[in-house]
């Protein structure tokens, strides 16, 4: 009953303050309002995220981990919902966000890796190595050092096919840039349940708790989680045009009626039975003490 009232709680709450405060991009680069296509640059008309949302990685694509053995990417699904990240182990700047962001937005939720959730990333830059995988992920245990997660944690690296065809599958498309020589991609995490389907994008390069565990709880069809977790998702819709959880107010407000009522039914009944009581101990009073001859 705790769990339940707090989670009501959770929902009923911010109803007043939860509009979207933040967004992350759609199906690409934004642009300002009035801003005409050409002035956009070239590269960035090109890259975005599609949310193929419901379709499966492949999961029999060739991947090399960071010890250079090549496996499938199967090896890393099956039995808990996966993270997903694609990025370049050499790139100066978003990349490492992407990967600090979600060590980060990890590292105050509750939940365990590689009891609860997998954390793949797969470069998308053919000349990495395991080498360069190996890098990128001491770094990014520096910051989840959580216990499990060395073991759960997977920087992958992979031949231009293998690439192409997990990249396309999950609707990530990036190009090169030659006048920077660097790769403009667009910035975020996917979310995909054990059996390889993508199931949620989240979007930008800091993820909010919140956002992640309610991804993560939806991946995983509940096995991972609490009831109040549970409860939270009738609070919270995901929003793909945002990649974020935001409050269904006729829903949080059908939850807040529903708590109220079991307060005074709850309030209700307590009276009813210190009243008896009370009334009991009145009677008991009233008779007065027996006496025996």
């Amino acid at each position: 009953m705790k769990g339940f009232f707090s989670a009501i709680f959770a929902c009923t709450a911010l109803i007043a303050v939860n509009a979207q405060m933040a967004t992350g991009p759609g199906n690409g680069y934004k642009r300002e309002a009035g801003m005409a296509s050409s002035a956009v640059p070239k590269a960035l008309r090109e890259i975005g995220f599609d949310q193929n949302i419901g379709d499966r990685l492949p999961l029999d694509t060739p991947v090399r981990d960071e010890h250079g053995r090549t496996v499938q990417l199967a090896e890393y699904f099956g039995k808990r919902p996966v993270v997903l990240i694609f990025a370049y182990y050499s790139c100066p700047m978003l990349c490492a966000q992407v990967i600090n962001g979600l060590a980060s937005a990890l590292a105050v939720l509750s939940l365990e890796p590689g009891r609860d959730l997998e954390i793949v990333t797969i470069s998308f830059d053919p000349h990495d190595t395991p080498e360069t995988a190996t890098v990128k992920k001491a770094g990014y245990l520096e910051r989840y050092s959580r216990s499990g997660a060395e073991a759960a944690s997977h920087f992958l690296t992979a031949d231009p096919p293998s690439i192409e065809r997990l990249t396309k599958a999950a609707g990530f498309r990036y190009v090169w840039d030659e006048p920077t020589k660097q790769f403009a991609h667009p910035t975020g995490v996917i979310v995909l349940t054990p059996d390889g389907r993508l199931a949620r994008y989240l979007f930008g390069i800091e993820y909010g708790p919140r956002d992640l565990r309610l991804a993560l709880v939806e991946a995983s069809a509940g096995k991972v989680g609490t009831a109040v977790d549970t409860l939270l998702l009738y609070c919270y819709h995901y929003d793909p045009m945002t990649g974020r959880y935001g409050l269904v107010v006729m829903r949080a407000l059908r939850m807040a009626g529903v708590a109220t009522v079991l307060c005074l039914g709850t309030f209700v009944i307590v009276m009813i039975r210190r009243e008896k009581r009370h009334a009991g101990v009145r009677r008991t009073h009233a008779a007065g003490p027996t006496v025996s001859l």
